[in-house]
């Protein structure tokens, strides 16, 4: 039986609808917004998966270019492997989801979005986080609580809603937030330099907004009535959670004081392998159940050694930053580069700089599209001191490096002004902490490093939370333990003036706007001292490229004038290139750049460029060749491409018989621009010429000229 609810959402209609596809699915629902269509399934495993102690989810989100009427590129015709924006918008639908299943589920549980039909104001990821809840929602399968997400935008210092795709490009605030009805889950998005309060302001705006969402959807589970499959939670039992605390306490207290990862991590190991030994067969106990206990133990002593004793786990206040460490141009042969140390958390970060020819050209549902700034983050199995095999980049990369990108890119100066394709590479050489705000703050001087005329340096910061029976711990810069034990992870990246990007994945069911607001009090304070360590190694940008960098000088000539550029076929600006050694990019509005390392070459191609595109000018003095002889003139080209006629009257001073007398095919003659007609005619004199040019009046043939 099929069930269908609509409303009215942000001046357009919102539908969900079940029971009429894909029903051998546990939930399946079509959610439609405008003409933007969505199918989502959920679909979870009749049997635990053993051994794990993580939620195993698996969310894929596709968008099928038939939505759009298009079909795909490339040899095969067909949708490849996920583009990143795919998975990004796989990893939204995933991370506000993934809390809310019961703790210690262990069925593999798969969600699919597939995009149907895309029209080209709404965006269809929206509609994947909404369908996503719905389908798990409407489901069997264990999930008690919906969740809803939108998008945020600010246009003229008013909130929006699911803006448009036009509309977001007035914007200077792009939110995603998720929430269920009683609290914000999610937040990921970026900001142009927006303070505090006001981004805070947007967070609850969208938490508000997406209410009746979530409302449309309990109305569903209320016409479905389905029953929901049997979930017994297995904990620990008490007796052996007490068993392992006064096993394990004094000598994880003690763990607490080692300020080293690499050294915590293994004592802490040893620990619990000494403590396993104390438990017998008979005891009725398995390994995975110990270590469960054992993690929950570690969990609680470690909330309660920060709640309590104000410390962190390396000997560190609330709000202290761990020691901070900036090198610059460490590298010879790049075009910019930059070692951020940052405790136990280590960016190298490289700037390289390229052409038009080197954008990354992106084929979406929303037509083709091209990147002049990308920033790709690294995350080897060294740097955790561990061994695994490389692979191509993960989710995790290809989201930390987004976020990186998101927070540089709006301090990035205009193409017109810097008309480079710029691409960052981050190397993460340790981690124990947020290693995509560390590559925020490397990204940041390595472009200072590079010359880049950047609005003003950027920093970030992750921020941790600790609530429990009604205390608070704030903590700036967190370590990888603090955010495994933690209630949040919140990362903040801006510059002096205001966020530039945040994301924020919440684990507990609410937190108040007044929480919030101490946490970007303390995180803009954590960024400012930041900002100003990096200032001390760099706090501009450099004058002068590198050496090994291109230059690009950017001319602009009249549209019809390309043509004479690139020749017939591509022939003359092959040869520009052939004979410079130069990078020319030409575009269709009539903007040309040429890039090279040496200058000298770029001068050369500019001449060549501005011979095969001067404009002539009634009155200037030109340099010709003869192409033809007429009878009453001469045909004379006084650039290539460019002709004109010398009347037999304008040659010379006195009357003149035959245009051979003067001129032949080939003679070059100087020439003056008299006139040009509306049809574009051009006159010529030679006499003219010769008399502006300085020369006496010119006598008869035969006779000598002074």
């Amino acid at each position: 039986m099929v069930h269908k609810l609509e409303i009215d959402f942000a001046g357009r209609p919102l539908s969900i609808e079940t029971g009429r596809v894909a029903k051998q699915a546990n939930g399946s629902v079509l959610v439609r917004y405008g003409e933007t269509v969505v199918l989502v399934t959920a679909v979870s495993s009749e049997k635990k998966r053993e051994g794990i102690d993580f939620v195993p989810l698996t969310v894929n989100y596709l968008e099928m270019t038939y939505a759009a009427g298009k079909i795909p590129g490339g040899f095969f015709k067909r949708e490849g492997r996920p583009t990143d924006h795919e998975i990004l918008i796989s990893r939204f639908i995933d991370r506000p989801l993934r809390p809310l299943f019961p703790k210690g589920f262990q069925n593999e549980t798969q969600i699919i979005a597939t995009v149907l039909s895309a029209d080209t104001d709404n965006d269809p990821s929206i509609l994947g986080m909404i369908g996503a809840s719905a389908a798990l929602y409407l489901s069997d399968i264990p999930f008690e609580q919906p969740i809803a997400g939108v998008k945020v935008g600010r246009i003229d210092g008013e909130f929006v809603i699911n803006p448009t795709y036009e509309e977001m490009e007035l914007s200077d605030i792009d939110l995603f937030v998720a929430g269920s009805e009683e609290a914000i889950i999610m937040v990921e998005g970026s900001a142009k330099e927006v303070p505090e309060n006001e981004v805070l302001e947007a967070i609850f705006f969208g938490h508000q907004s997406l209410k009746p969402i979530i409302e449309l959807q309990k109305k569903l589970r209320e016409e479905l009535g389905s029953p929901r499959k049997e979930f017994t939670l297995e904990k620990p039992q008490e007796a052996i959670l007490e068993k392992v605390r006064n096993l394990a306490q004094d000598r994880l207290l003690e763990a607490y004081q080692i300020p080293e990862k690499i050294k915590r991590r293994n004592y802490i190991e040893n620990l619990f392998q000494e403590v396993l030994k104390n438990f017998e067969p008979e005891d009725g106990s398995i390994e995975g159940v110990v270590k469960a206990a054992f993690e929950e133990v570690d969990r609680q002593l470690m909330r309660q050694w920060i709640l309590e004793k104000k410390q962190r786990i390396d000997g560190r206040g609330w709000r202290e930053i761990r020691p901070i460490s900036c090198e610059v141009g460490i590298l010879p042969r790049t075009h910019g580069s930059a070692l951020f140390t940052r405790g136990e958390t280590q960016v190298l970060a490289v700037v390289t700089f390229g052409t038009s020819e080197d954008e990354q050209k992106i084929n979406s549902l929303m037509g083709e599209t091209y990147k002049s700034f990308m920033l790709h983050y690294n995350f080897p199995p060294f740097c955790t001191g561990e061994v695994s095999p490389l692979r191509p980049p993960s989710r995790r990369e290809i989201g930390h490096g987004a976020l990186a990108e998101r927070a540089i890119l709006p301090v990035l100066p205009s193409n017109e002004k810097f008309p480079y394709t710029i691409r960052i590479v981050s190397e993460v050489l340790e981690s124990n902490g947020s290693s995509s705000m560390a590559t925020v703050c490397g990204a940041s001087l390595s472009l200072m490093d590079a010359g880049v005329p950047i609005k003003a340096p950027v920093a970030g910061i992750a921020m941790g939370l600790i609530l429990e029976n009604g205390r608070e711990a704030i903590l700036s810069d967190i370590l990888g333990d603090e955010d495994h034990i933690g209630d949040m992870d919140f990362k903040v990246a801006g510059t002096s003036h205001g966020i530039t990007a945040i994301q924020m994945d919440i684990k507990i069911r609410g937190i108040s706007k007044e929480v919030l607001e101490r946490v970007l009090g303390q995180a803009r304070e954590g960024r400012l001292y930041i900002l100003e360590k990096m200032k001390e190694t760099i706090a501009e940008p450099r004058k002068d490229l590198s050496p090994h960098a291109p230059r690009i000088v950017t001319l602009n000539v009249k549209p019809e004038k390309i043509r004479e550029i690139i020749g017939p076929g591509g022939k003359t600006i092959r040869s520009i290139i052939d004979q410079t050694g130069v990078k020319i990019d030409v575009e269709d509005s009539g903007v040309v750049r040429i890039a090279s390392p040496n200058y000298e070459s770029i001068e050369k191609a500019i001449s060549m460029v501005k011979k095969l595109t001067q404009e002539v000018e009634v009155g200037g003095l030109y340099h010709g060749v003869v192409k033809r002889v007429l009878g009453f003139g001469a045909i004379v080209e006084i650039f290539p491409g460019t002709d004109g006629l010398i009347h037999i009257s304008q040659l010379a001073d006195y009357r003149v018989k035959q245009v051979t007398d003067i001129l032949k095919e080939g003679d070059e003659v100087l020439v003056k621009v008299i006139d040009i007609d509306p049809q574009g005619r051009i006159r010529l004199s030679r006499k003219a010429a010769l008399r502006e040019g300085g020369r006496l009046k010119e006598n008869k043939p035969g006779k000598t000229s002074h």
